[in-house]
């Protein structure tokens, strides 16, 4: 357990414009990305102690985040300029 928050800005490096802009334009995508902090927020603060769960629930918030970050990056790799 690392205790430490996983940032879309760390997870994500220099992509915080391209984040900023599509949560700007995309309704969807910036509901993922609120998801994404309220779930990350939950995870660290179990692992941390500060709201002890079961095993089972921890290990399905991080599932959650898991899945939330591969939506995120399907989606800013989808609405990436082509090279």
């Amino acid at each position: 357990m690392t205790h430490t928050p996983h940032d879309l800005a760390d997870d994500f490096p220099g992509q915080a414009a391209q984040i900023s802009g599509l949560k700007a334009r995309d309704a969807h995508f910036a509901r993922l990305v609120e998801r994404y902090a309220e779930v990350n927020e939950a995870v660290y603060r179990a692992e941390s102690g500060l709201d002890p769960l079961s095993d089972e629930h921890e290990t399905a918030l991080r599932r959650d985040r898991m899945h939330l970050k591969d939506e995120i990056a399907r989606a800013l790799r989808a609405a990436a300029p082509a090279a």
